[in-house]
């Protein structure tokens, strides 16, 4: 699967931690290098519903690239790094399907 972010094609890879060794210490990764996301696959895990988890950590990657793409990430080392804050690209992954709703219910889309 591929996601345009930006007018950039992103790859998107779901793998098992023993395939890809960057998941070790992670449940996802955003590469600009390549223009790839991963999401570590999991069937179980401490969640109940695992297949919602994993749709939080692809939005956060997702995050994670729209903020590299526009520049902002690398630029944002004078304001203590927060574009590349994980608090503030959770909460963007975590309200961006809210924010969204409330775009499209106000005819703001």
């Amino acid at each position: 699967m591929t996601v345009c972010i930006l007018g950039t094609e992103y790859s998107i890879d779901v793998c098992r931690e023993k395939d890809d060794e960057r998941l070790k210490d992670c449940d996802g990764y955003c590469d600009w290098t390549t223009k790839r996301i991963v999401v570590e696959e999991e069937d179980f895990g401490t969640l109940e519903d695992m297949q919602e988890y994993k749709k939080k950590v692809l939005r956060h990657e997702i995050v994670h690239a729209f903020l590299l793409e526009s520049g902002l990430h690398e630029c944002s080392g004078e304001s203590d790094a927060w574009a590349a804050n994980e608090t503030m690209v959770d909460w963007f992954a975590r309200q961006g399907v809210k924010i969204y709703r409330a775009w499209e219910e106000a005819n703001a889309v």
